[in-house]
């Protein structure tokens, strides 16, 4: 009996030695490929490593970074929003219009915009919770649906000719700091302190880490999720806002293809895509990671298709060591 009760010890506490290793190892392994990302590439090209190059990777890193906060919030639910970029796109359109068509004050057309980019993100959280969508599909359904309304906004054609002040917004510095990162960090720090300092941002994780015990102990599951996907709008709205003070011009395909950016930068920042689990920290991480590796794809000369190609094999085995330190970590 005895010598059943020490094994009993000794697997639990092999067990909770395991756990604590696994977080420790989470906790760092978002670091890991940035760091050999940047020694890597400090090697190969020595103008890599300079004050400016840094600048201009928070630069280009903005927007996605932007999108990426609301998609943490989301997968850290439970959830997938693949229709983010699609809603960018749209308030996009939707603020150029305002100002070049319709004559309205810039200020207002960018409140516009973020209202509309909320309600859009509301209606996706609607569908998912009162139709019972499942959230890949009703993502998926609403990536092709939103951007059609985009394509009806715009006329289908490039809308230029923006005010200088929202220029400003894409390309400006202070103190030689692209605005455009300045934007980032403060919806960042808006989504750290909902997360962690909030009775909704709690909700957040105990719905993403068990549906049915967060809806027990008297969590309204159902408006939790739909103002997650509203936040995600939110994003998405501020992040069109960066883009066409970038671009000066808005179309109906800006966001194509930053759904899946956006989600490999918060899976590769150590948030899990099972839900449950995640930090704002780790998603900047891995922003500043998927821009790093884009610019240093450039430094080399890689082509735009090898690109392509390398970026799909990022995500991946993103989504691969994801299941990995979820399965180890049981």
């Amino acid at each position: 009996m005895q010598s059943l009760d020490l094994n009993v010890n000794q697997h639990e506490k092999a067990q909770v030695k395991k756990k604590s290793m696994m977080h420790y190892i989470n906790k760092i392994s978002p670091v890991i490929p940035l760091l050999i990302l940047i020694v890597y590439m400090a090697i190969a090209n020595r103008e890599f490593f300079t004050v400016n190059n840094f600048l201009n990777i928070s630069k280009q890193s903005s927007v996605m970074g932007i999108l990426a906060i609301g998609q943490t919030m989301v997968i850290i639910a439970a959830g997938i929003d693949l229709a983010v970029g699609s809603v960018m796109a749209l308030t996009g359109c939707i603020t150029a219009v305002a100002i070049i068509n319709w004559g309205v004050n810039p200020v207002a057309a960018v409140l516009i915009g973020i209202v509309c980019g909320v309600i859009t993100g509301s209606l996706i959280g609607l569908i998912i919770t009162k139709i019972k969508v499942q959230d890949f599909i009703a993502t998926l359904g609403a990536l092709t649906a939103i951007q059609g309304f985009a394509l009806l906004t715009s006329g289908g054609l490039p809308i230029s000719g923006l005010p200088q002040g929202l220029l400003v917004i894409g390309n400006g510095n202070i103190a030689k700091i692209p605005i455009s990162f300045l934007v980032f960090v403060g919806v960042a720090l808006l989504g750290w302190v909902i997360l962690k300092h909030t009775t909704f941002g709690r909700n957040v994780y105990a719905l993403g880490g068990n549906r049915e015990a967060a809806w027990v102990s008297g969590i309204n599951v159902n408006l939790t999720k739909t103002l997650v996907y509203a936040f995600s709008g939110f994003c998405a709205s501020v992040a069109s806002i960066v883009m066409l003070g970038r671009l000066n011009s808005a179309n109906a395909l800006m966001g194509d293809g930053m759904e899946l950016l956006s989600i490999s930068a918060v899976v590769l920042g150590g948030t899990s895509l099972f839900g449950g689990a995640g930090a704002i920290g780790g998603t900047i991480i891995g922003v500043i990671t998927m821009g790093t590796l884009s610019n240093g794809l450039n430094f080399l000369d890689i082509s735009a298709f090898w690109q392509k190609v390398i970026l799909g094999l990022v995500i991946i085995t993103v989504v691969a060591l994801d299941t990995f330190r979820r399965r180890v970590s049981k």
